[in-house]
């Protein structure tokens, strides 16, 4: 298997990934992969799927730009922005969440760990009307 394709082929999938297309998942996971985030961990491609799918409901037009990848044998990292807008706030503001992923794959290339890191009160809580302001203060707080 060639590691490096392989994560090149996930790379361009998340980076055209749609919600028809959160079907296609199981050609990339395999059917017992985990998945965990700052919010989310679940096993199972179908809760792996769901994770994905609802990304749609919850959010304005999500898309991931891949900005980096190094692959080391059976694991892989991706750095990416995943760019969105808030469908529950006022604000039609272009938002950018920055992160990475770390894979796992078995033998056949099939993931059976993706793991994304990301600092949720940064990149997200900050961003919320009224949460967010809270969240400066705090940060400001933090460091004085």
């Amino acid at each position: 298997m060639d590691y490096r394709t392989r994560t090149a082929e996930v790379a361009a999938y998340f980076e055209t990934l749609t919600p028809a297309l959160v079907a296609d998942l199981g050609q990339f996971y395999a059917p017992q992969a985990r998945f965990k985030d700052p919010f989310n961990e679940v096993q199972g491609l179908h809760e792996v799927k769901r994770i994905f799918a609802h990304m749609y409901v919850a959010l304005e037009a999500p898309h991931f730009v891949i900005t980096g990848s190094m692959v080391d044998g059976t694991q892989a990292f991706l750095t990416w922005d995943f760019k969105f807008t808030f469908k529950r706030f006022d604000t039609q503001k272009l938002q950018t969440v920055r992160g990475g992923t770390h894979l796992h794959y078995d033998p056949n290339g099939l993931i059976t760990l993706h793991r994304d890191y990301w600092d949720a009160a940064e990149e997200l809580y900050e961003k919320l009307p009224v949460l967010g302001g809270l969240m400066r203060w705090l940060k400001a707080r933090a460091v004085s």
